[in-house]
C-alpha cells in the first residue's frame, strides 16, 4: 500500500486528492496546523481512514516529524496562503508559507530520505498566477513569469526551488502550473464561489446583491476534481518534469455571472451587482489562458467538466446549501417563539 503525504489537506485541492489517493487504495496521511484547526472534523468525514497530522509550513521541526511519521512515496505540497486578495494585506506571511514553506518541506524530505531524496516523489502546486503580466498567450512551461502579487512570487519562488532540488539534489519533483480550478468546495472568499453562493442566496431571496471588482478580468477556469487527477499522473512518470494544467478556454467574470445566474432563471444580472474597489487588485492580471497539450501527450490527461457544467455544479450545491441554512434559521426562530408563548 503506497503512502502519500498531502499538505493543505483541508482546502478543495487536498479534499479532491485525498478522494482520489484513498480510491487509488493509498494510505493517506495529511498535516494540519494547530490541534483545535475548525476544518479537522470536516476533513475527516469527507476522507474517512485519513491519518491527520500535526505540523506548520513555517516550522521545519513539524515537517520532519510529519515525514518521518508517515514515511510517504508521495508528497503532495498544495498548503499555502492561497487567496490573492490576502497577499498584499499579508504579504510577509505569503511569502514564508507559500514560498520558503515549499523549501522547508523540500528540506524535510532530503534530511529524512538522506542520500535517497530521489525516493520520495514531490509535487508542488504552482499557479497561474507566476505567468502575471503575460508575455504569450496561451501559456506554457516555457512562457516566462511576471508575477503580479505578492502571492504569484511566492509562488514563483517554491516553483524554482522545486526545479532546483530536482537539478541539485536529484529529487523526483514535479510542479504543478495549474490554472484557475474551482469546485463547490472552493472558499467563499473567492469570485467563483462568491458568486455561486451569492447568487444561490438571491434566487432564495437571501441576499439583495453581490459586491465585486473587475468584472472584465478573464480567466481559465477548470474543475478541481479534474485538476488533482493530473496532479498524481505527473508522479507516476520516471522523468520528473513541469506542467501546464488548463482548459485552454477564457471566460470573464462577466460571462460567469451571465451563466450562473441564467442558471436560477435571471437573465440581468445587473441590479444585483455592486462593483466596490475594495475588491480591484493593486496590480491587475487581466487574461489567463494555458495550453495543456504537453499534459495531455504524456500524461494522457483531458479536462472532463466544462466551464458551463462547473458553474451549474457550484450554483446547484450552494442551493441545497443554504436551503438547509435557511431551514435550520426558520426552526431556531419557531422553537425561540414556542419557549417565549
Amino acid at each position: 500500500m503506497p503512502h502519500a503525504l498531502i499538505t493543505g489537506i483541508t482546502g478543495q485541492d487536498g479534499l479532491y486528492l485525498g478522494e482520489l489517493l484513498i480510491n487509488k487504495g493509498y494510505e493517506v496521511f495529511g498535516l494540519v496546523r494547530g490541534q483545535s484547526n475548525p476544518k479537522v472534523a470536516m476533513v475527516e468525514k469527507t476522507l474517512p481512514g485519513v491519518q491527520l497530522l500535526e505540523g506548520d509550513l513555517t516550522d521545519l521541526p513539524s515537517l520532519i516529524g510529519a515525514v518521518e511519521i508517515a514515511q510517504p512515496d508521495e508528497v503532495y505540497n498544495l498548503g499555502a496562503i492561497s487567496f490573492v486578495g490576502l497577499s498584499w494585506r499579508q504579504a510577509e506571511l505569503t511569502g514564508e508559507t507559500t514560498g520558503i514553506g515549499v523549501l522547508r518541506m523540500l528540506e524535510a524530505i532530503r534530511i529524512v530520505a538522506s542520500d535517497e531524496m530521489g525516493g520520495i516523489r514531490f509535487y508542488q502546486a504552482s499557479s497561474s498566477e507566476m505567468f502575471g503580466k503575460v508575455r504569450e498567450t496561451p501559456q506554457r512551461e516555457t512562457t516566462p513569469f511576471h508575477p503580479r502579487s505578492p502571492y504569484g512570487v511566492a509562488k514563483t519562488f517554491g516553483h524554482y526551488i522545486t526545479v532546483n532540488y530536482r537539478e541539485s539534489y536529484g529529487a523526483h519533483a514535479v510542479s504543478g502550473i495549474l490554472f484557475n480550478h474551482e469546485s463547490p468546495r472552493r472558499g467563499v472568499e473567492f469570485v467563483t464561489r462568491k458568486i455561486s453562493r451569492g447568487v444561490a442566496r438571491i434566487a432564495l431571496g437571501a441576499q439583495e446583491k453581490i459586491a465585486l471588482g473587475n468584472l472584465e478580468a478573464r480567466r481559465d477556469w477548470g474543475f478541481a476534481g479534474d485538476y488533482v487527477d493530473a496532479m498524481w499522473r505527473m508522479l507516476q512518470r520516471d522523468t520528473a518534469d513541469d506542467y501546464v494544467v488548463a482548459t485552454g478556454e477564457t471566460h470573464s467574470v462577466r460571462e460567469l455571472l451571465d451563466t450562473a445566474f441564467s442558471h436560477v432563471g435571471i437573465d440581468d444580472w445587473s441590479p444585483y451587482i455592486v462593483q466596490d474597489p475594495r475588491f480591484l487588485r493593486p496590480a491587475e492580471v487581466d487574461v489567463l489562458v494555458g495550453d495543456a497539450s504537453k499534459a495531455r501527450d504524456l500524461l494522457g490527461w483531458r479536462p472532463a467538466v466544462d466551464f458551463r457544467t462547473l458553474v451549474e455544479m457550484m450554483v446547484d450545491a450552494d442551493l441545497t446549501a443554504v436551503r438547509s441554512d435557511l431551514d435550520r434559521e426558520d426552526a431556531t426562530l419557531r422553537g425561540d417563539a414556542a419557549q417565549r408563548a
